[in-house]
């Protein structure tokens, strides 16, 4: 092999890795987490209460805990509340709050999901960066 074509192949190489860099920043670290707590609170008015934790690193612009809910067999999931997260690598808590705009929520089994994502600057664009996503299922009790 010519010193030639031992540095077009390092080359090569090293664009593949330049290439994929992008793609393993899109996925959450071992150290990034969410947890959601095993029970969730409906008030007499409907608003639905969801809390946990969260852990994540580095964000360059803002950040995020959202979550959603459903229950049953329901493919219809209600948005409960966002809460600004703050990626230093402690854990925090967090909790959300929200009104689901249709069908009532009741107490009972129910599915959570949670995702800290971030709103990273990517060519002058805000791109969601998501560091940790969780399906939980939950019992909703009335407060």
């Amino acid at each position: 092999m010519s010193l030639r074509s031992a540095l077009g192949s390092a080359a090569g190489a090293a664009l593949l890795l330049v290439a994929a860099a992008p793609a393993a920043t899109a996925s959450a670290g071992p150290y990034e987490t969410v947890t959601v707590d095993p029970t969730g609170s409906i008030a007499p008015d409907g608003t639905v209460t969801l809390s946990g934790t969260y852990r994540c690193l580095g964000n360059s612009g803002p950040a995020f805990v959202s979550s959603s809910v459903s229950q049953g067999d329901s493919a219809v999931r209600h948005g409960i509340g966002g809460t600004r997260a703050v990626c230093d690598g402690m854990e925090h808590s967090w909790e959300n709050s929200g009104k689901p705009s249709s069908d009532p929520l009741n107490p009972g089994p129910a599915q959570v999901e949670a995702t800290v994502m971030e709103l990273a600057p990517q060519g002058g664009l805000p791109l969601p960066r998501f560091h940790a996503v969780q399906h939980q299922d939950i019992t909703l009790t009335e407060s």
